[in-house]
């Protein structure tokens, strides 16, 4: 038998090989551990740190009086580190479980095991985290007091609406993502949200905290809290109207809003339909919408105070001048324009008649003596075609054209309160001018901003009003809206016993398939008591009402503004006139 043979250079080149392999493993552990080793072990302990930011509570918003209307609630998700339980931390474990609501068997079942089990079996890597059970802040004070090393919690916070549904479009609410959406929560979120703090802690090979390993912790600061001009029971006789429409004429949306005419303050504003904050994701998008200043209608004869008030300002008319309302045709500026007609026959009757009986004709007359531009001015003035002011995001404009745009017939239909689009807040602060003495008003919906001693940090003061007609021509105008009222007008439905109110009612054709329906309506009122010291605007308007005939406003909107008014009463403490105190004084 021959013995192999190998030639030398192959063994050369074989261990040449293999001396090369060694050669370039240990210039790699030369460059690792000496060239780059202080760099390598920044690295490894950037990856090994972490620093998790930590949320501050939010602020509370709160009505008038100090009511939470929207809060924070405290919670610990509390958990376990099973590596770090010792016997004697064991002893504990029934207390916890009775704690933390679970049983005693699970918990020391968790407790139990340790380490993760590997695909054939063998134990793998400890367990340094699992969730047990999230608890209110008293129970995790208990928990602790068992000083438990493997026990710890992380805290987070949930916000709280206790009203659930109440004030939600004003309200707004935080998403899941813990972003503010809407309403006062995204309007003052940089006072609301407060500072974020941070902890600077340790974490395994997966990113998952080791607790035991906490080191710096910068706290958060709690946000500030908001007090709003709302009244809480105010906001909940108007949500108790909208569910009583709801129940009698199946709507297809509504909006009341109620402020004091003074201020600008808005005591209540609720629409229909509604979301519930704490639930948003249960009901469709479309009812976040705040009706009040999102949505426009044409505001029909609620809108007749502008031109008759600009008239009266002029100097053009006065409650005694007569009007002949039976002309269907009318002459203005050489042209011959047909004016709209009347629900009942009206001839020549003074100003005080046009406005009790709604007149459209008589509106419409009163527009053309006012001319285009004065009409145009005046209705800018009283707030229409431009946004009021208000605090919250999603407010419009509506509409109004200017002159060059309007065809041959505006000069007769938008005294009528036609071939214009309003929202209802611009309705209600038009009427909120005539109660406060001729001077336009901005909304307030915030008062202060405050810390948690109920000292205030910020002021939020009323926007400067500017002044739209004289006082004497609002007083005029208080006392024919009063006639409205009355037993001749269009609003008898809103009559108070005892006090004069004074409001105007609305019934509008909506445009179906680009014609005026006479089925699909909104019908409003808008109006204030007492008519002589006005303490009160409200105004109601609701979206196609379902009823047998035409939803008219002294029918469907009238007879809602009577019972919250009569509510009004004692919990604002608004008195009677004497039996011999005048209706009015005019200067």
């Amino acid at each position: 038998m021959s013995k192999a043979f190998v030639a030398p250079w192959r063994s050369l080149l074989l261990f040449s090989a293999i001396l090369l392999a060694f050669g370039v493993v240990q210039l790699r552990l030369f460059d690792l551990q000496v060239l780059r080793a202080d760099q390598l072990a920044l690295e490894a302990e950037s990856n090994r740190r972490s620093v998790i930011p930590l949320e501050g509570r939010r602020g509370n918003i709160s009505d008038r009086d100090g009511n939470i209307m929207a809060g924070t609630i405290s919670r610990v998700q509390v958990g376990m580190d099973p590596y770090l339980l010792t016997d004697r931390e064991r002893q504990h474990l029934p207390e916890l479980a009775l704690l933390l609501g679970m049983s005693e068997k699970d918990l020391h079942k968790i407790a139990a095991n340790r380490f993760r089990v590997q695909p054939d079996g063998s134990p793998g890597r400890p367990i340094r985290w699992v969730p047990l059970a999230v608890v209110d802040d008293p129970t995790f004070e208990k928990i602790r007091g068992f000083h438990l090393r493997a026990i710890y919690g992380n805290r987070r916070y949930e916000r709280h609406y206790p009203g659930e549904e109440t004030a939600a479009h004003l309200l707004g609410f935080i998403n899941r993502e813990f972003t503010a959406v809407m309403g006062m929560e995204r309007a003052l979120d940089f006072y609301l949200s407060g500072e974020k703090g941070w902890r600077e802690t340790e974490v395994d090979g997966r990113r998952r905290e080791v607790a035991v390993f906490r080191s710096r912790e910068v706290s958060p600061r709690d946000g500030y809290h908001v007090e709003l001009t709302l009244d809480l029971y105010i906001q909940s006789i108007l949500e108790d109207e909208l569910r009583k429409l709801e129940a009698e004429f199946s709507p297809k949306g509504a909006t009341i809003i109620v402020s004091d005419p003074q201020n600008g303050d808005i005591l209540a504003l609720a629409n229909y339909p509604v979301f519930n904050p704490n639930r948003f994701w249960e009901s469709p998008v479309d009812n976040q919408r705040n009706l009040a200043v999102t949505d426009i209608l044409e505001p029909g004869s609620t809108f007749k105070i502008v031109p008759i008030a600009a008239a009266i300002e002029e100097g053009l008319i006065h409650p005694g001048t007569l009007i002949d309302c039976s002309e269907a045709v009318a002459e203005y500026r050489g042209r011959r324009i047909p004016l709209p007609s009347d629900t009942s026959r009206l001839g020549e009757v003074p100003l005080t008649t046009v406005v009790a009986k709604s007149s459209n004709r008589g509106a419409a007359k009163i527009g053309m003596m006012l001319g285009e531009e004065k009409l145009y001015d005046y209705t800018h003035a009283f707030g229409f075609g431009k946004e009021s002011g208000w605090l919250l995001s999603g407010e419009v404009n509506g509409i109004l054209h200017p002159i060059n745009r309007w065809d041959g017939l505006t000069i007769s239909r938008l005294p009528t309160g036609y071939a214009i689009g309003a929202t209802p807040m611009q309705i209600h602060l038009a009427m909120a001018t005539i109660a406060n003495e001729g001077v336009y008003t901005p909304p307030r919906l915030a008062r202060r901003i405050y810390d948690d001693r109920g000292e205030t940090v910020l002021e939020l003061p009323h926007l400067e009003g500017r002044r739209v007609v004289s006082a004497m021509t609002s007083e005029y105008m208080a006392e024919m809206l009063t006639l409205v009222v009355g037993r001749e007008g269009t609003a008898r439905r809103a009559e108070i016993p005892g006090f004069q109110v004074a409001g105007k009612t609305g019934t509008s054709r909506k445009i179906i398939n680009g014609r005026y329906s006479t089925s699909h309506h909104f019908a409003s009122f808008t109006g204030f008591f007492p008519a002589n010291n006005p303490r009160v605007v409200i105004t109601i308007v609701v979206d196609e009402p379902q009823l047998a005939g035409s939803g008219y406003g002294g029918l469907v909107a009238a007879p809602v503004f009577k019972s919250i008014a009569e509510k009004l009463i004692p919990h604002l403490g608004i008195q009677k006139p004497e039996p011999d105190e005048p209706m009015f004084v005019y200067r």
